[in-house]
């Protein structure tokens, strides 16, 4: 069997026009080559296409097992957005019940605020009804009484409560208080009170008020004894005798002698000149005031003992109010009532006006 360089030799030796055969070995070789060649490609192809179907089935599997997840996630998503839309549902309903309470609610607010509004008078409304009833009853201690410290007292009262209130609608109102407080303050101070207690006392004491010269009635005479005629004769004789001469010493003017019978009306006309005193002090009636006064202490001195203690306590009481003057006209507060009651008329009109103007 000729090996290869043996061949290649006897091709070179050979000339160049002369043609040599292939060998039959070599084509043997090549179609065994190509066989195995063929065979490995097959297994190859076959290893290789084993080995696809095996990639492919797991990824079959792995395909279907997250499928079959994501058909699971899918089912468990369902049934929670079918929960959610339940609660969803349920919770929008509670949220509808609880609007419609919240909406109820308001309305009844609504209504009490206005009901309330309606009923309760604001703040202002209150003070403004104080002021306006403090006013009233300064304005009759001024025309019973000619009160002026108390009329003055309740005025400023009043001021100090809107001061504290602080609004621009209490200006009016507040510059009219201050105009009837200077002019009050401007009235001479008469204390009526203090004055119509020391004639309430005067008047008290007239009973027991007594008399410079009081004709008593002589004492009963005692049972007479069974005397003889000479001696009854001289205890008479003795008696008038007695009553003929009568010596009193004063140091005074000899005051009137006044009869049991006259006592009374005597203490009735002073009880009525004191009265009449106070009737012309509530008045402010200077003149009548002074008159009377001075007409009680005339008869005080005249008819009743002046050295007493009462009687001397009632003559200082009198002589004190003689120098009483009277204001002869006391201004009144129509200012401040007329500004309050023009406010009222304010508030009053605003609460007649419909809601929401």
């Amino acid at each position: 069997m000729e090996t290869g360089n043996e061949r290649t030799d006897r091709a070179r030796d050979s000339g160049p026009g002369t043609a040599v055969p292939p060998p039959r070995g070599g084509r043997e070789l090549r179609s065994r080559g190509i066989a195995a060649l063929a065979i490995v490609a097959i297994v190859l192809a076959a290893a290789a296409w084993l080995d696809a179907r095996r990639a492919t089935g797991a990824l079959r599997s792995e395909a279907a097992e997250r499928l079959a997840a994501i058909e699971t996630a899918q089912t468990q998503s369902r049934a929670r957005e079918a929960q959610a839309a339940a609660e969803l549902r349920e919770a929008q309903a509670k949220v509808a019940l609880l609007e419609t309470r919240l909406a109820e609610s308001q309305s009844q607010q609504s209504a009490l605020e206005s009901l309330y509004r309606d009923l309760a008078p604001s703040r202002d409304e209150l003070a403004l009804a104080e002021v306006e009833q403090t006013l009233s009853l300064a304005s009759r201690e001024l025309a019973i009484a000619a009160n002026v410290p108390a009329a003055l007292a309740a005025l400023q009262l009043a001021d100090a409560k809107l001061a504290r209130l602080d609004r621009p609608r209490f200006a009016p109102l507040r510059r009219a208080l201050a105009a009837d407080m200077e002019r009050l303050k401007a009235v001479p101070y008469v204390d009526t009170a203090a004055i119509a207690g020391k004639l309430d006392a005067a008047v008290a004491t007239v009973d027991a008020l007594p008399l410079a010269r009081e004709e008593r009635l002589p004492a009963p005479a005692p049972p007479r004894e069974e005397r003889p005629g000479w001696q009854r004769a001289l205890g008479e004789w003795w008696a008038d005798l007695k009553g003929l001469v009568r010596v009193e010493v004063s140091d005074r003017p000899i005051a009137p002698l006044v009869a049991p019978s006259q006592q009374y009306y005597l203490r009735e006309n002073l009880r009525l000149r004191l009265l009449s005193a106070r009737l012309a002090l509530i008045a402010r009636n200077e003149p009548a005031f002074s008159a009377d006064v001075r007409a009680a202490d005339a008869w005080i001195r005249q008819y009743f003992d002046t050295r007493a203690r009462p009687v001397a306590t009632v003559l200082g009481a009198l002589a004190s109010m003689s120098g009483v003057s009277m204001p002869a006209e006391v201004p009144d507060v129509s200012r401040s009532l007329d500004a309050a009651r023009a406010l009222r008329v304010v508030f009053d009109a605003r609460a007649d006006a419909p809601r929401g103007k």
